[in-house]
């Protein structure tokens, strides 16, 4: 890989992008104690969607009802109250609001939130570097996630190579519906991919997610020939990929890639059905049934045939 000279290193040291969380002490996004950078933006529209504030690539405005105490601060800074009846709070997602996001200064309660901070490259790993300790100790590092991280390509390179430039082990959590060049040029950086397998069935995919997989399973072929560190995460959704056919269609995918090292079976939860509500989207994600743990035995010893450890969550 050519190395970087100072004048490009500074520019993307100074690139920025839309954080929506930096998640500490994380052990479910790869090896190790990891701090996992969640980015704004992503291609896909899972009807399950457990991150739906990482959807929309621009800022948002999230309104926790169970924490508003209804003061009226947000109504009295509000430039839209007079459109919105009534003398509670102003709930998020309505059309007419300019994201001006003096309601979440004002709010006392911390009901009111931003999805969607603007940072730089070294912001960020100024944040990832306070935790340095504890990645050397695990063998852990920093995990990149979304949303989908390459949406915000440029962003996403700065942070890869500010990780590289700090001996930090880098990961990246992707759906894989990415341009091919974008893998390509991030592959020299990426110690590990986290990939998403979710639906084989090319219908059912288009169905769930509103995207065709072709690319995403080319992109996942294009890894593994390359000798790319992979683990497999596959979430599993009852009564949409948890059929007996489902199941089997990826382990047989999984059974041929000599890249996977690992499987991580995701079982649903209903967090984003929660999530979509604070942000005024309540239509955009579907409930599903909570997986039992007894069926998730099953699918993990399904899995097992595949010759790779199976876990269970991240």
């Amino acid at each position: 890989m050519q190395r970087l000279g100072a004048n490009a290193l500074a520019v993307r040291s100074s690139q920025t992008g839309l954080v929506f969380n930096i998640q500490k002490y994380s052990v479910n996004d790869g090896p190790g104690i990891r701090t996992t950078v969640f980015l704004k933006g992503c291609p896909l529209r899972c009807a399950w969607c457990h991150n739906p504030e990482g959807i929309s690539a621009a800022q948002e405005l999230i309104w926790v009802k169970t924490r508003c105490t209804s003061c009226g601060a947000c109504r009295n800074v509000c430039p839209i109250a007079d459109l919105v009846p009534g003398p509670g709070p102003i709930p998020a997602g309505h059309e007419k609001c300019v994201l001006c996001f003096k309601c979440v200064s004002a709010c006392s309660s911390g009901a009111r939130q931003m999805a969607g901070r603007e940072m730089t490259v070294d912001e960020v790993m100024d944040e990832v570097r306070r935790d340095q300790m504890f990645y050397e100790d695990s063998g852990g590092g920093v995990t990149f996630s979304g949303g989908e991280p390459f949406r915000q390509h440029k962003f996403l390179m700065g942070l890869l190579e500010a990780g590289r430039n700090k001996g930090l082990h880098t990961a990246v959590d992707t759906c894989g519906f990415v341009p091919k060049e974008r893998l390509i040029d991030a592959l020299p950086l990426v110690d590990l991919f986290l990939y998403d397998i979710k639906i084989m069935d090319d219908a059912k995919h288009v169905r769930y997610t509103g995207v065709s997989n072709k690319l995403i399973l080319e992109n996942l072929w294009l890894l593994d020939g390359a000798g790319a560190h992979i683990w497999l995460r596959i979430p599993i959704i009852p009564e949409v990929n948890d059929s007996p056919a489902d199941l089997e269609a990826i382990v047989q995918l999984a059974a041929q890639l000599k890249s996977v090292q690992q499987i991580n079976l995701l079982p649903y939860h209903s967090i984003g059905a929660h999530k979509s509500r604070n942000l005024g989207k309540c239509r955009e994600t579907f409930v599903f049934q909570e997986m039992e743990p007894a069926r998730m035995r099953e699918v993990q010893l399904r899995f097992r045939a595949v010759g790779v450890p199976v876990r269970v969550g991240g």
